[in-house]
């Protein structure tokens, strides 16, 4: 298990390198859920997402340990720029494999860093093999989006801010992250349970990759019955290792659909006036559907992230 001391470390290795990004509240968000929400804007982080922090935390790590000359991963987007950006930012080459399908803006921020971008069918198993042959052909070191303990160290950073800059004075009653292959809910978890133990967190999920809530209630690593989502960045399965920490400090993982999404994604652009993915609506989503659960609560949600294709908005 990652000790509060690791998150510590993490975060004090990756500091000079990111933003501690701004907690917003918006009163009309908050009369129409009922609840008070604080948001912690990881769209205004380095390379518009949260992935920025446990890309540089491992990748730091390499480079002090001098365990390799090169960097890979796969990722759909934000991943893929988190690691190209802590790969220039220490000198190395970076190989990024991602699916055909991911959004062109992604793929040109990835190549802005200078990653060489290695383009695949849009399945884990064709992610994973293209990753084998990059290490095969460069003897890459590969950075994982979500199954390594210093991603998810790292990623247990956004949530540590918010505590400290929102949680102190009166606790948390909820934290909510979306969950994809769940690095973030797992690093969000630890801390809350390390800094704020009495905090709730619960997950949000699009009804169209709806693999961790069936993992979460079987106790095994399930795939999702199909996957059909306009939030991109939540189409990976869960790991053994992130679902071990999920089942110890996870209260509940709500599914949402895309319309729920897509109207809260919205909502937040109209009433916050900034720019989130959709990915990041979701647990925005699964407030204002629960509205009963979460009535006259304090609770915590993590934006993950803004790298939205503005040629191609769900409303």
């Amino acid at each position: 298990m990652i000790s509060f001391d690791t998150i510590q470390e993490a975060h004090d290795r990756v500091r000079p390198y990111i933003h501690r990004t701004a907690v917003l509240t918006n009163q009309t968000i908050n009369d129409r859920a009922g609840a008070e929400l604080f948001f912690k804007c990881e769209n205004f982080q380095k390379i518009g997402a949260f992935k920025a922090r446990g890309g540089l935390n491992a990748i730091l790590q390499v480079v002090q340990n001098e365990e390799g000359n090169a960097i890979t991963t796969h990722s759909s987007g934000n991943h893929a720029q988190a690691v190209a950006f802590a790969a220039r930012q220490v000198g190395l080459p970076a190989y990024i494999v991602m699916p055909r399908t991911a959004p062109k803006v992604k793929k040109d921020a990835v190549r802005g860093y200078g990653a060489e971008i290695i383009e695949c069918e849009p399945t884990l198993e064709a992610r994973e093999n293209g990753v084998r042959e990059v290490i095969e052909r460069t003897g890459a070191v590969l950075v994982h989006p979500f199954d390594d303990d210093r991603v998810i160290a790292g990623q247990a950073t956004a949530a540590k801010e918010l505590i400290e800059d929102a949680g102190t004075d009166v606790p948390f009653d909820i934290i909510m992250a979306p969950v994809g292959g769940g690095g973030l809910l797992s690093g969000t978890a630890l801390t809350t349970h390390y800094l704020s133990p009495k905090t709730r967190v619960i997950a949000g999920e699009p009804e169209g990759a709806a693999d961790a809530v069936l993992s979460f209630q079987s106790g095994r690593v399930e795939k999702a019955p199909f996957i059909k989502t306009i939030a991109d960045g939540l189409m990976t399965t869960l790991s053994e290792r992130t679902l071990a920490i999920i089942q110890a400090h996870v209260s509940d993982i709500m599914t949402v659909s895309d319309d729920e999404i897509a109207a809260a994604m919205r909502l937040v652009w109209e009433r916050m006036k900034i720019i989130i993915e959709p990915s990041s609506a979701v647990p925005l989503a699964a407030v204002l559907k629960h509205k009963e659960q979460f009535s006259g609560q304090k609770i915590g949600i993590i934006i993950t992230g803004g790298n939205v294709d503005l040629g191609k908005l769900p409303f």
